[in-house]
């Protein structure tokens, strides 16, 4: 009786039971972390043998590819192959003073004299019915090897009914003194979106629709670039669809809202430093930020992934529910 009880208990509640393929499943792997929503790939964080750590693919729900392939793939059909250090989602800079010697150090580009930001640990991968988290600290190290300051970086990435979410939070330590994040136009939290999204078609889709940029003052396509704005939208066409993605800076983060190196070739970047570069001032450190040793600086961003083009009261009312908790 007890068992035939057991077994109706069972069938009641099933349509309520989440399967083992529901949720964020995040899976450490030999140099990356694989994350899947409901079963299917959404991207990798890739961290060992790489010049910074930086996510891709960036997958929707079909397989479609939302980022640039290259040069993780070295032979991607109908890819431009510049920028060899545009590594789909990535945070870098290109110009930190610092060390023993106070050298201004590359982590931005991939150079024979730029730094690494070098993998130290995970503080926590962890799977989840709605949010997966990875959790990491890194070193910046010189050239030289020198370690010139760490970062810890979480990376939240939520379940939702109608696209891909996911929060990149980023806390760089003076732990090892005194930093100066200098004044350039190469840093930030970086996007490079797929080729055929970019506003400014390659000699591959020179005769196919290209895509646009939109920012939260309505600023459209190359104009972007320069402009502070709380969020930008980049959106075009992939494999005869249209896809964007809205990156959102937090209201919180240093200098908000945040200027933006927004190119018209698939580059997107939240850059809080590069104010000389893109106002023009005379003074070339206006933009520089400095923390004092043993103090460190967050930066916040959130990524939505959506079919068809930016819908700018939508896109407003998610970062007003970014800047909330929510």
């Amino acid at each position: 009786m007890i068992a035939l009880r057991t077994l109706r208990l069972v069938a009641l509640l099933t349509p309520f039971i989440i399967s083992a393929a529901d949720g964020v499943k995040v899976t450490p792997g030999e140099g990356k972390v694989r994350v899947e929503i409901d079963g299917k790939l959404f991207t990798e964080y890739h961290y060992r043998e790489v010049p910074r750590p930086f996510l891709f693919p960036i997958q929707w729900p079909d397989g479609t590819g939302l980022t640039r392939n290259y040069p993780i793939i070295k032979d991607a059909k109908d890819e431009d192959t510049d920028h060899i250090h545009h590594r789909s989602v990535w945070f870098g800079h290109h110009q930190v003073k610092g060390g023993k010697e106070g050298g201004i150090h590359d982590f931005w580009g991939e150079s024979p004299t730029s730094g690494r930001m070098a993998h130290e640990k995970f503080l926590e991968v962890a799977s989840g019915d709605k949010v997966g988290i990875i959790r990491a600290r890194n070193l910046w190290t010189s050239k030289a090897g020198e370690v010139i300051c760490s970062d810890e970086r979480t990376i939240r990435i939520h379940r939702i009914a109608d696209g891909r979410m996911l929060d990149h939070e980023i806390t760089i330590h003076a732990s090892h003194g005194a930093i100066v994040l200098g004044d350039n136009k190469d840093a930030g939290m970086a996007i490079r979106v797929a080729e055929s999204m970019r506003t400014a078609p390659n000699k591959f889709y020179k005769d196919k629709p290209t895509g646009h940029m939109l920012n939260s003052e309505g600023v459209k396509d190359k104009d972007c670039w320069g402009k502070r704005a709380k969020w930008v939208d980049y959106y075009g066409p992939v494999n005869e669809k249209t896809f964007g993605v809205a990156i959102l800076d937090h209201p919180q983060n240093p200098k908000h809202p945040t200027w933006w190196h927004a190119r018209d070739y698939g580059l997107c970047s939240a850059n809080a430093f590069a104010r000389a570069q893109f106002e023009k001032l005379p003074d070339k450190n206006a933009g520089d930020i400095t923390i004092e040793s043993g103090k460190s600086l967050t930066f916040r961003f959130r990524f939505i992934w959506h079919a068809g083009e930016a819908k700018p009261e939508k896109i407003e009312q998610q970062w007003k529910a970014y800047g909330a908790g929510k």
